[in-house]
């Protein structure tokens, strides 16, 4: 059956601030996090009005992704549904019913292996579907892209845009740190089909990004935005120790890149434009953040090659488009069934 849609799938986040509470409820439940916790990410939200930026960065993706398959030549309608908050996955899956849709296509904003940022997301898929019922479109997850061009690119140019604010006299003392979100370490244990695939993709997404901007220059990759119960091990170092770390041992500039991440959402623009540059201040660090791919022609352009891999848009039926990558770690199609022992506290 030919593919007749692509729904992007997403996290979601509040977009007032009596959305802010009900949203994290159902972030967490289930995961044990400690109130305090709750309430000093609600803060977090609160500081930037109640608003989280990911919708709109969803919002403006779509647009893009819709003009660039248009401009292109490929008829594809182009939804969206969330993991967390509206505009739910359930209720999508069912709008796309009702339009008729019956094989699409996910496009999930997470680039990397794992329960959380793959697994969970088919979970979330199988889950809609079931409440839609029947007569619920089949719907296949686009894979996995850290080493895609188009991820890896966008992320190299903002290293090097970053470094180039940064004093040229202080380029022999000056780092970069990559950072992703920090998860179980159970939960890395567990990714992908031989365990360990979260942290190996990052690593590769760092050497292919460091190599790429600045040869030259020392990198770390390290963790940010812990949010689960205190005595449950999660990966370390946390980016803010790191600085505390690079900055005893004589770095003095950092250029810190979230390659964990395809936007500026909160755990960005909160955990390290807020917290992570005020750990820098503090210890005497020149500090700049790197940008994320966001709307980048080249992440746009990485979907829809993401889709032609699957068939659509080809010339002839049963066409596809070679994987265009720049590592050299297994990806695959159809998840393998890994993660899903290690699933989140």
């Amino acid at each position: 059956m030919p593919y007749d849609a692509l729904v992007v799938v997403s996290f979601g986040g509040p977009e007032r601030p009596d959305d802010v509470l009900p949203f994290l409820a159902n972030v967490t439940r289930g995961r044990g996090v400690p109130p305090e916790r709750l309430a000093e990410v609600a803060e977090h939200y609160q500081h930037f009005g109640g608003v989280s930026p990911i919708n709109q960065q969803c919002r403006d993706l779509i647009a893009a992704i819709r003009a660039d398959l248009a401009a292109n030549g490929v008829d594809l309608p182009v939804y969206w549904g969330n993991r967390n908050w509206h505009p739910m996955l359930a209720d999508t899956v069912a709008r796309m019913r009702d339009d008729g849709v019956r094989h699409a296509l996910a496009f999930v904003t997470s680039a990397y292996a794992g329960y959380s940022s793959c697994r969970q997301y088919l979970d979330d898929i199988a889950a809609a579907r079931a409440a839609v019922g029947p007569d619920a479109p089949l719907i296949d997850k686009l894979r996995q892209f850290w080493d895609h061009p188009g991820f890896v690119e966008p992320h190299t140019d903002a290293v090097r845009a970053a470094l180039g604010t940064l004093d040229p006299a202080r380029r022999d003392s000056t780092r970069i740190v990559f950072t992703a979100h920090s998860i179980p370490t159970s939960m890395a244990a567990g990714a992908g089909p031989d365990g360990g695939r979260y942290e190996a993709q990052l690593h590769e997404t760092a050497r292919l990004v460091a190599t790429a901007a600045a040869p030259d220059l020392p990198y770390d990759l390290v963790w940010q935005s812990r949010s689960g119960p205190p005595h449950v091990p999660w990966l370390e170092p946390d980016v803010n120790d790191h600085l505390h770390q690079l900055a005893t041992a004589g770095t003095t500039a950092v250029v810190v890149s979230p390659i964990g991440f395809v936007s500026d959402h909160l755990e960005v623009v909160w955990d390290l434009d807020t917290e992570a540059a005020a750990t820098a201040k503090e210890v005497g660090l020149d500090f700049v953040r790197a940008g994320t791919p966001g709307t980048d022609p080249r992440f746009v352009t990485m979907v829809r090659e993401l889709v032609a891999e699957r068939g659509v848009g080809a010339a002839h039926p049963g066409d596809t488009a070679p994987q265009r990558r720049l590592g050299t770690l297994p990806v695959w199609d159809t998840c393998p069934g890994c993660c899903a022992p290690a699933r989140r506290p």
